[in-house]
């Protein structure tokens, strides 16, 4: 059996997985003079981004956009070297597909949730909006340690606000129902609000209030011209530039402390000895890997749900695709429609323009969490269906050039009622084990500022500083919808 060595010096680290928040891990490893390591199952890096290309043109074909407001991804891409290459969206005025039209996407509101009526004049009927009016003249409505997202809102604004609005943008996010998702995971904002606040359009509009008074400037969201999915590679070059080691192709079959201090990992016939471990694989795989040395985290991680989604892209002739103003629109599934969502990728990024001048890309995605007749289906039938929704939605009737279908199997994990608490379970069974942490999308947020934070803060805790990990299970990142699209 072959033994390789996670290089001696100031502290030999191992990174399980090379998506974006393992080598968000293995980079902020090395800025401590750590001798890393990074060992990924596949062969690619990079996790659920993905850049790809269709008739020529450079595209995302997972993530597309990350939260500008959170400086995590930010400024790891500037660190990669991406400075010049951040890029907002050429437009942010998107649309909702709902009560057979599109109709533009209400400004004023948290997720969905309205600080008044007005707010959502257009999308509901008049009985929803009156319906809103009411949630000052209810007495408070008691959440506990957490609550439903759908079913609290739903309580208090009633249910035409979650179906038409707060639903399809959670789905954005999660590929989740409203009905299940956390509200203190999933929008901690909210929550708060929840429990200061007999009122909930009250306390939207003290979270509205702060944010005018916070003056935040530049854009809410920000993509990265040849795609988001060019970020991991980025990452991936400067982590073997400054010595770190990344093996794709190497799925870790085995995970021990031993005895004398340390960790060994095995994958196949090759062993690497190590003073900490990073473990940043989805949950199923990080429970494989912990049953041995702490079953109890990995029963926890044994109950993480994911929900399954496929994205499909198609490419138009230019002069062919006329399309609506507008970044996309999204989806209620109160409505039946197929897709949950629509990206007019041409038109919200630049740069895809730019390089691609005769043609219209667009993209859009199926699948909710529960679903799986939709993702039975085969590729042809998935742009069948997608052309079908796409011609209802804004007229395009066009043939495209060329289509691609990405699928993501168990993609997104699930945050249910009392996923915080799971969480706060998790690591409290992990922080038992000297140089051990877990960072990723099952904990902490499912965006990549989130999924860079989660990474940071399992760097410190293998470094014996436990106060990131602590405020983010206490205050998870909220993954807010990076407008129209997934």
């Amino acid at each position: 059996m072959r033994e390789g060595r996670a290089r001696a010096g100031v502290g030999q680290v191992v990174v399980i997985g090379a998506g974006v928040a393992g080598l968000a891990a293995a980079h902020r490893l090395l800025d401590s003079g750590a001798r890393v390591t990074v060992l990924e199952a596949s062969e690619r890096v990079g996790g659920k981004l993905l850049p790809g290309e269709i008739a020529g043109a450079r595209v995302d074909l997972g993530a597309e956009s990350m939260l500008a407001r959170r400086p995590e991804a930010v400024e790891l891409a500037r660190e990669a070297g991406l400075a010049d290459h951040l890029q907002p969206p050429a437009t942010a005025t998107a649309s909702i597909w709902t009560r057979g039209a599109l109709r533009p996407m209400p400004k004023g509101h948290v997720m969905g949730v309205p600080g008044t009526s007005a707010a959502l004049s257009g999308v509901l009927s008049d009985e929803g909006l009156a319906r809103i009016d009411r949630d000052a003249d209810l007495p408070r409505t008691e959440i506990g340690d957490d609550v439903a997202v759908g079913e609290y809102v739903a309580e208090r604004l009633g249910r035409e606000v979650v179906d038409r609005l707060v639903e399809p943008l959670l789905g954005g996010v999660y590929a989740g129902d409203a009905y299940r998702i956390s509200l203190r995971s999933a929008v901690p904002q909210l929550f708060e609000a929840a429990r200061s606040h007999a009122s909930l359009t009250e306390g939207v509009r003290e979270i509205q209030a702060r944010a005018a008074a916070a003056r935040q400037t530049g854009p809410v969201f920000t993509g990265i011209r040849g795609g988001v999915g060019t970020l991991p590679l980025a990452v991936a070059e400067s982590v073997r530039a400054r010595g770190g080691e990344i093996l794709t192709g190497t799925p870790v079959t085995e995970l021990r402390r031993i005895p004398e201090g340390g960790w060994r990992v095995a994958a196949g016939d090759r062993q690497w000895r190590a003073d900490a471990v990073v473990v940043a694989v989805p949950a199923p795989a990080a429970a494989r890997l912990l049953r041995a040395e702490s079953p109890g985290a990995a029963a926890e991680l044994d109950t993480v749900e994911y929900a399954s989604m496929a994205l499909i892209t198609l490419a138009y002739r230019r002069s062919e695709a006329a399309l609506p103003e507008g970044s996309g629109f999204l989806v209620p599934p109160v409505d039946g429609h197929t897709i949950k969502a629509s990206t007019f990728a041409s038109r919200k990024w630049g740069w895809i323009a730019d390089e691609n001048p005769d043609l219209t890309v667009v993209r859009t995605s199926v699948g909710r969490y529960g679903e799986t007749e939709i993702l039975g289906r085969d590729d042809a039938e998935l742009v069948d269906v997608s052309r079908h929704d796409l011609k209802a939605a804004t007229g395009l009737d066009a043939t495209p050039v060329a289509t691609r279908v990405t699928r993501w199997d168990g993609g997104l994990p699930q945050y249910p009622v009392g996923h915080h608490a799971r969480v706060a379970r998790i690591r409290e069974h992990v922080a038992r084990l000297p140089g051990l942490a877990v960072c990723g999308a099952a904990y902490d947020g499912v965006g990549i500022p989130a999924c860079v934070a989660s990474a940071y803060a399992a760097v410190d805790q293998i470094q014996g500083d436990l106060r990131r990990v602590q405020e983010l299970t206490a205050h998870p990142v909220q993954s807010l919808h990076g407008g129209a699209g997934e």
